[in-house]
């Protein structure tokens, strides 16, 4: 059993349902939210993630914002962030804005599982 706590965050439900399925099928405790501001409410109560994966696109929301956000916090500057988009070509933006790691859409699971095993602490 894998105890990683991961939080992602995906404006699009049925990429919420399908990938937290799989991720919690893994072994991973997975919570899920559909608008980027909702991680920093969590984080408040004391709740700290091993990772954060964050839709680039977010209705109302720009996920890089929502990154530098979460890496100029004292809380949760160090929890690393994969920023997943269909957009490609933004990988260098992504990073940009403080990402670890940028992961293309359509992803395949084993491509998040590994961007977890190798970012999570």
């Amino acid at each position: 059993m894998n105890s990683k706590k991961i939080v992602i965050i995906d404006d699009d439900v049925a990429i919420l349902d399908s990938l937290g399925t799989m991720l919690d099928f893994e072994g991973f405790e997975v919570n899920t939210f559909e608008r980027g501001s909702e991680i920093f409410g969590l984080v408040e109560q004391s709740y700290e993630p091993n990772i954060i994966l964050l839709d680039m696109w977010l209705s109302g929301e720009d996920g890089r914002d929502i990154c530098k956000k979460l890496k100029e916090n004292e809380r949760t500057k160090n929890i690393p962030v994969v920023i997943m988009s269909a957009s490609r070509g933004l990988e260098h933006t992504a990073l940009e804005s403080g990402a670890n790691a940028f992961i293309a859409k359509p992803f395949e699971i084993d491509d998040i599982i590994n961007a977890v095993q190798q970012l999570a602490s």
